[in-house]
């Protein structure tokens, strides 16, 4: 509180919450035109805040939430150590192996794989390891792969959704409100994995019973050893061994009282530690630099920037404001903002990035709480706001970094995927998925 109160009623000849909110939406407007680099804007947009002097360089600070660029940095310093094991490659052959290498079956559990992958690393992550193995066994296979990749794409945003650290918007929202990776994994895997049992069934459905291949293309795929994926059992050992510690202490996070970013930080530094032991001293070294240039430093910087230029329209009382204007429009009712919430949240973030989306959204909610009847009571609206960006992310090619990723991957390989292409599959996917969230919502917590 005193933060707002400190803020002065005029800057420059202007009103203060008219002059943060022309610098929100110039920082904003930028940022979707991806015309310069998104860090940059938001690291603007931010120093931009302190020099209006709407926020100081210490109550700039206060609004950067540490714990979320924790547990960013932590858990891609562990997926970057763990992925040069290969063991990410070993599960997507062994589960096309599974299958006899069987086309209908190959869509279904890539799909699957992709979505489980996506629960537990981000979803650029997920993609870029699994598109090029569909790459390969498609071409053995001699189909197109056009199918699988967009079925990944839709995976790896539904599959996101199911925890904590599976999408950005899902860290933002656990860090703000306290919520535990548990709480995540109890409230919305149900609901993911109904959405993936229709997806992977309307899938087989369209795509899976025209795809054809010969007894001869089938075995070359199982011919694949996905032994020799795995390029270091040592290090396979020691990451599975991480990453059981680092989950079971996101379960364990709220009886152990410790933030879900220190538990990453200290998985991350414990796997640097067991990955670099007995190194030499040069060796090591560039060992740590490597690992470190994994780490995606414009994300980390982009979420430091956008904290600061949403944290000042927090402290000049323009969130509150549109969070009472919310409550007025809703009459007040949780339903009723629940499914404003989801819609809405999943069509701005089919057109634009979810991130900053939920950023604002963020303090907006918090701020209707005490009118609405408390954190508990507004439960069901952070469901949705969770629900809504992640599923949202499947509206249209530019919706998640995921869809980007694979399209400029299929483009290289010679499959590329049109915007509109890609529109005919994402809008359907979208609102089904949305639909199903909808009705989970409205079982689950007004009926």
């Amino acid at each position: 509180m005193s933060d707002i109160t400190s803020v002065p009623q005029i800057i420059w000849g202007i009103d203060a919450k008219i002059l943060a909110t022309a610098i929100v939406i110039i920082s904003y407007v930028v940022l979707f035109t991806e015309k310069v680099n998104r860090a940059i804007v938001a690291l603007l947009g931010a120093t931009v805040m302190i020099f209006s002097g709407i926020l100081t360089q210490e109550t700039a600070l206060k609004g950067i939430d540490f714990n979320t660029l924790s547990l960013l940095i932590g858990m891609m310093t562990i997926v970057g150590i763990s992925e040069r094991s290969g063991m990410f490659q070993f599960v997507a052959v062994w589960a096309a192996k599974k299958v006899k290498a069987n086309p209908r079956g190959l869509l279904a559990v890539l799909a699957i794989v992709t979505a489980f992958f996506s629960a537990f690393l981000d979803n650029v992550t997920t993609v870029l390891l699994i598109a090029p193995v569909t790459f390969q066994i498609t071409r053995k296979l001699k189909i197109n792969p056009y199918p699988f990749l967009i079925a990944e794409i839709f995976a790896s945003n539904i599959g996101g959704t199911a925890t904590l650290i599976g999408d950005p918007p899902n860290i933002l929202i656990g860090s703000a409100l306290g919520l535990s990776f548990t709480d995540f994994l109890v409230q919305l895997t149900p609901v993911v994995l109904i959405t993936m049992a229709v997806l992977v069934f309307s899938f087989d459905l369209i795509w899976g019973r025209r795809m054809v291949t010969t007894e001869k293309d089938k075995r070359a795929v199982m011919k694949i050893s996905e032994i020799d994926c795995i390029t270091d059992w040592s290090l396979l050992k020691k990451s599975l061994f991480v990453l059981f510690c680092v989950i079971g202490g996101f379960m364990s996070a709220e009886h152990l009282h410790i933030a879900n970013g220190t538990i990453a930080m200290f998985g991350a530094a414990v796997l640097l530690l067991l990955y670099t032991l007995g190194a030499k001293h040069d060796e090591r070294d560039q060992k740590i630099e490597e690992i470190f240039g994994v780490v995606d430093w414009t994300t980390i910087f982009f979420f430091s920037g956008l904290f600061v230029i949403v944290y000042g329209l927090e402290v000049t009382g323009v969130l509150a404001m549109l969070g009472n204007k919310f409550v007025e429009i809703t009459d007040g009712s949780i339903q009723k903002s629940a499914m404003l919430i989801i819609w809405v949240s999943a069509i701005v973030s089919s057109a634009i990035d979810n991130i900053p989306f939920v950023a604002t959204m963020i303090p907006m909610i918090k701020s209707m709480e005490e009118s609405m009847g408390g954190r508990e009571a507004m439960m069901p609206v952070w469901w949705a706001l969770s629900l809504g960006a992640c599923f949202g992310g499947n509206g249209t090619l530019i919706g998640a970094s995921a869809n980007v990723i694979v399209a400029g991957m299929a483009q290289r390989e010679g499959h590329p995927i049109s915007f509109i292409g890609f529109l005919l599959w994402s809008i359907p996917t979208m609102l089904i998925s949305v639909l199903i969230a909808t009705i989970y919502l409205h079982i689950e917590f007004f009926m």
